[in-house]
């Protein structure tokens, strides 16, 4: 059976994750050519000489742009490529189908350097062969999967918010909701104009009846289905950007702390 998720009303969404052996060629494709920038860094650093004492600091820097920074950008910015998948023809995605953003990215990133670095992939492969969708820790932390990305159907739709419910959504309790939910809902209105009039009335008030047991208070009265679904997708999604730009500050401020630190300065006392 072509794996997917089905809704309510029967409908399967294409969301096929990307198979181990294809995963396994990219992430191999990925670490040959981190290995190429780290010697390359090594090469050049090789003939600079260091401050005395921050050795140590300006090392870890390094791997660190190299091995959190560089992948957190370059996944963030073609949204879950990287060049070992683009040449495999898959991507990361989150669990609800959407495009990831930079706390996925770097989150995934983050967790790599013990997961795939440290441990030779060893800990990738085993947790990625315990689990349905093949998803290793990174991907359990961040809430994503690897799916094919060639001839998989897209759920991408211009989320923008309605004016007449912007200000309703900016002080609404939404819970997360469930990744198949919030998949449907993407998918149903990607693809609304194409719907029979009947089926697209009622797979959309179907949608927004499930999607309203995790929204306080409910939508202004008279609301229609699909511009609810719509401002609540797009709050979703500037909410989740926001946590992605505090996540991002956060990791930067402490690089940055780490850069600072006078390793190897002899102790005053």
């Amino acid at each position: 059976m072509r794996d997917g998720i089905v809704t309510g009303e029967g409908v399967v969404v294409d969301a096929r994750p990307a198979a181990f052996l294809t995963r396994g060629l990219a992430l191999l494709l990925d670490l040959v050519l981190l290995t190429v920038v780290i010697l390359l860094t090594v090469w050049m650093m090789s003939g600079v000489s260091l401050p005395t004492g921050y050795e140590g600091p300006i090392i870890i820097a390094l791997l660190v742009t190299v091995t959190v920074v560089i992948p957190t950008t370059i996944e963030t910015l073609t949204r879950g490529l990287s060049l070992g998948k683009l040449a495999l023809g898959i991507r990361v995605v989150r669990m609800d189908g959407g495009p990831i953003t930079v706390r996925h990215a770097f989150i995934r990133a983050l967790v790599a350097v013990g997961e795939t670095y440290l441990t030779s992939g060893a800990l990738a492969l085993t947790v990625s062969l315990l689990n349905e969708k093949g998803r290793r820790l990174g991907d359990l932390l961040a809430g994503t999967y690897v799916v094919r990305d060639r001839g998989r159907s897209t759920v991408d739709v211009t989320l923008v918010m309605p004016p007449q419910l912007a200000a309703w959504a900016r002080t609404a309790d939404m819970r997360r909701l469930p990744d198949g939910l919030a998949l449907a809902a993407r998918q149903m209105l990607s693809r609304a104009h194409r719907l029979a009039p009947a089926a697209r009335e009622r797979l959309g008030r179907s949608l927004a009846a499930e999607t309203e047991q995790f929204v306080a208070p409910g939508p202004p009265p008279g609301t229609h289905p699909e511009a609810f679904l719509m401002a609540v997708l797009t709050e979703r999604r500037e909410r989740e950007w926001a946590s992605a730009q505090r996540t991002r500050d956060a990791a930067l401020e402490q690089a940055s702390m780490i850069h600072r630190l006078p390793y190897g300065v002899p102790d005053p006392s």
